[in-house]
């Protein structure tokens, strides 16, 4: 059985303190890393990472194409670590991120990116991690000790760290300054009450949504119903679901979509109220919808910052579904906190 409070719920309600240390004691590293990426004059970007940290990446990659016009592509690290191939890297960026900074197979392709020409950039929550030894620069994410091997604090204050680089790379003074407002926000995205939509979670298949930023925050979603709830969910974007996926939607099936407040959202809101035509229960992140459940959500000063709200709000809900299912989200089975994959 869980216990009473368990440790991914106090780490939940530590995201808005974590994300203020990162933007308090962050500042250095972040400009640093910005100004050395803006002498290169990047073409493109890559990323280096696994789980969670992927996801993260997924977003930033949404960031780096919507405000700097630069494409960004996820690299396999198993090209290095498995197969020994060299990658040509110049006039890249690469952003490897991992909250230990320790597995094996990600270092080796920061290493191998960064002897292709690339300039490394490691986020990581230790800042003497193997990972940050290997990169031109590193950009510490300063969560704090985190026990429950789900990872909820370091999730967000990566996605923190890296949009406040891109931003800074940018010059974009307006996200800039919503990215250090995002404390105040975050501190309201842990009380939104989503219990209506824990209900519904009933142990059966399941799919999370987004578009754009907010596809990310899907997977992120899906992968911890997995970790934390062992109830099987897939995240698509709310285009693609239409293209397939949504051939196995039936009777009050559980559908939770991701949205913020910027170009996509309509599109989403569309695709939510279409599912709830083919017999879903679906309960969306927005308010344009019209058959759908409004879930409570917070809107912060920039629809990039959104999706980094969205996901403590959901945060605090997987949780609940993983305590009623009697499973403790701190220790799920077969996992451990830090994952050394070659």
């Amino acid at each position: 059985m869980p216990p009473s409070q368990t440790r991914m719920r106090e780490e939940i309600t530590e995201i808005p303190q974590a994300v203020d240390r990162l933007l308090t004691q962050g500042g250095a590293a972040v400009r640093e890393a910005a100004d050395r990426a803006r002498a290169l004059d990047p073409r493109y970007f890559i990323s280096v990472a696994r789980g969670s940290s992927d996801h993260a990446c997924t977003y930033l990659k949404y960031a780096a194409e919507l405000i700097l016009g630069r494409p960004m592509a996820s690299v396999g690290p198993s090209v290095t670590s498995i197969y020994g191939a060299p990658l040509q890297a110049e006039g890249a960026v690469c952003l490897s991120v991992s909250q230990s900074g320790q597995s094996p197979d990600i270092v080796a392709m920061t290493e191998a990116l960064r002897a292709g020409g690339a300039l490394t950039v490691a986020l990581t929550n230790d800042a003497g991690a193997r990972l940050a030894g290997v990169a031109d620069a590193t950009l510490p994410i300063h969560a704090g000790p985190e026990l429950s091997v789900a990872a909820t604090k370091t999730f967000v204050s990566s996605l923190v760290a890296g949009l406040w680089f891109l931003a800074e790379l940018k010059g974009d003074a307006a996200l800039v300054e919503a990215i250090h407002a995002l404390p105040k926000h975050l501190d309201r995205a842990t009380e939104c009450d989503w219990s209506q939509a824990a209900a519904a979670m009933d142990g059966r298949s399941l799919y999370c949504l987004g578009r754009g930023p907010s596809w990310a925050i899907s997977n992120e979603a899906a992968l911890k119903f997995k970790e934390t709830c062992l109830i099987h969910a897939e995240s698509y974007s709310s285009a693609e679901v239409l293209h397939g996926p949504v051939s196995i939607v039936g009777e009050d099936f559980p559908v939770i979509a991701f949205a913020a407040g910027d170009a996509a959202e309509d599109s989403v809101a569309e695709t939510a109220d279409a599912l709830v035509g083919k017999g879903a229960r679906v309960f969306a992140m927005t308010d344009r919808v019209q058959r759908a459940v409004r879930l409570p959500h917070v809107r912060t000063d920039h629809w990039l910052t959104d999706p980094v709200a969205a996901i403590v709000s959901f945060y605090g809900m997987v949780e609940s579904v993983a305590v009623r299912r009697g499973i403790d989200p701190d220790t799920p089975r077969h996992l451990k906190k830090v994952t050394e994959t070659v």
